[in-house]
């Protein structure tokens, strides 16, 4: 038995695998009508597990942005920002295809799914340069 509540066919599970599939999928919620994000067995907002799943427009903003220093042969410089997500929710991510420090607060941003270190994750790029 995994200690993961949400292994199998749970919603953590049908999350990553529309990452895989090049999707970028979040919940919903059928009788609260607000988006959840992190995916989870019942609505954060509401309680409800009368969950379904939509595609997210990606669009986005910088909620909070840092620099990770990284030495050049380790791949440099990160970002590291916070995002809020036009739909609702907010997560943890990169900005990307700029400079680190070029990421500023309330900056638009468009997702899209990138692979890092072999895993599929969403990453962001400053909107308008897809």
């Amino acid at each position: 038995m995994s200690d993961n509540p949400f292994a199998g066919n749970g919603p953590e599970k049908y999350f990553r695998d529309g990452l895989e599939a090049g999707e970028y999928r979040l919940q919903f919620c059928d009788d609260c009508a607000k988006n959840i994000y992190y995916p989870r067995a019942v609505c954060n907002h509401c309680g409800s597990a009368n969950t379904s799943w939509r595609l997210a427009s990606g669009k986005g903003s910088v909620y909070s942005t840092s620099v990770e220093r990284g030495k050049p042969e380790a791949g440099g410089d990160k970002n590291l920002a916070l995002i809020d997500l036009e739909e609702g929710g907010r997560l943890m991510s990169r900005v990307v295809e700029c400079a680190p420090t070029d990421v500023t607060i309330g900056m638009a941003v468009e997702a899209f799914i990138g692979d890092v270190d072999g895993a599929k994750l969403i990453l962001f790029r400053p909107a308008g340069e897809i």
